[in-house]
């Protein structure tokens, strides 16, 4: 059965990437399965179907189902939401009617087998402190998770949300200064929860997170296509350094989206694909994976543009399970370098090597194109040098940088 996506474009569904191929992608890029279940205009039996066909390892219609679509195994099924933005496009309502409707819903996604279920609630859209009192207050002891969306509009998301490209420099300014604000939802969110779980055994997940814009021209409004430029690279570099900052309490967060749609990772084109400025960012980032996080003292000047103003660095710094430590360093100012002085404080061991790459452009739109698909893409320091208990790195104007000493 075909069914319109009045969400989203208002086109077909062909259903041609569904349960089994994501599955597949998922294994084929070694990643964990995020599934949303649709609590808005779906019933608790197709919620509890849809578990089942996934991860049920024994006899059962929806299991015999899936092994007749030729999935003999049942799948690892680790995070599922129990509804998605239900305080907009998921229905409308009220935190005390979802507080309810979540309750009842999560109790049919069982565990199967040797599978556990993160079950994760719909959460607050932005600043709604109280859709996450409510929700904890009702129902914390039922969920693993709690979600957060936020996503940085230069504009107004009405009216004009603002162009991808082109822009002027204000809105570069803005949007960080935008960016910045998930530092302040993460602690208020977080001032919440721990009333009602103070062991913060309940996760904090900013599942939907990043830039967006007025779409390209020339394409589905729907679809949300838009280009990603120099810009998007530092709001992906200083929302990984906050959310790494708060990783006690948050512990996912998932930019929206992969592919083609506000800030991507790639951009397609039939069988063509570029790699974004923001895919870069999480490539450097990834040093931080499976780290611990150390504490660090950042002295940084402010950076001021017409009415924004902000600090213009932003950083995070993480030891891993070799000894490395990895400083990942964000240089708002789009005019100035800013040289750095890094003390080094009770090394467990010698550091002796260091070496570091970093991310910009000329411009502060540049972005990569099917035409040019590497004109903006990550570059090492030269002659970078580290002393006794310090160094010093000039980070070049409106870059991402990352440090790594051994």
């Amino acid at each position: 059965m075909k069914m319109v996506n009045t969400h989203w474009g208002g086109v077909t569904e062909n259903n041609h990437f569904g349960t089994h191929e994501f599955m597949q992608l998922c294994e084929l890029l070694e990643a964990e399965p995020y599934i949303s279940g649709n609590l808005g205009s779906g019933t608790i039996k197709e919620m509890q179907d849809w578990v089942d066909y996934i991860t049920f390892p024994g006899e059962s219609p929806m299991a015999d189902w899936r092994r007749e679509n030729g999935q003999t195994e049942p799948w690892h099924l680790k995070y599922f939401g129990v509804g998605n933005e239900n305080w907009g496009c998921g229905g409308n309502m009220e935190p005390e009617y979802y507080a309810d409707q979540y309750r009842n819903y999560q109790t049919y996604v069982r565990n199967h087998g040797e599978n556990k279920i993160f079950k994760i609630a719909c959460g607050a859209n932005i600043d709604d402190y109280n859709w996450t009192e409510v929700l904890m207050k009702k129902a914390a002891d039922l969920m693993d998770g709690l979600s957060l969306h936020y996503y940085t509009i230069p504009g107004d998301f009405d009216t004009g949300k603002g162009a991808a490209t082109g822009f002027p420099t204000e809105e570069w300014a803005i949007t960080l200064k935008k960016a910045l604000r998930i530092e302040e939802l993460i602690k208020r969110h977080s001032s919440i929860m721990d009333q009602y779980d103070p062991e913060k055994r309940v996760a904090l997940i900013v599942d939907e997170w990043g830039s967006w814009y007025d779409v390209e021209p020339g394409t589905n409004p729907g679809f949300l296509y838009q280009q990603n430029t120099l810009r998007d690279a530092l709001v992906a570099g200083v929302s990984l350094n906050i959310f790494n900052q708060y990783a006690e309490r948050v512990k996912m967060a998932n930019i929206a989206q992969t592919a083609n749609v506000l800030q991507a990772m790639v951009l397609t084109d039939q069988e063509k694909m570029i790699l974004t400025p923001s895919y870069h960012v999480f490539e450097m980032y990834k040093v931080h994976q499976n780290a611990n996080l150390l504490e660090f003292n950042l002295e940084t000047e402010d950076y001021k543009f017409k009415n924004s103003e902000m600090p213009a660095l932003n950083a995070s710094v993480s030891r891993n399970n070799s000894g490395e430590i990895n400083l990942t360093i964000c240089n708002l100012n789009h005019q100035d370098k800013i040289k750095i002085r890094v003390d080094l404080f009770d090394q467990e061991e010698k550091l002796t090597k260091i070496n570091g790459r970093y991310l910009t452009a000329d411009q502060l739109d540049d972005h990569n194109t099917f035409a040019e698909p590497e004109k903006i893409k990550p570059a090492a320091y030269q002659n970078l040098i580290l002393n006794e208990n310090n160094f010093i790195v000039e980070l070049p104007a409106a870059s991402v940088s990352v440090i790594t000493l051994s």
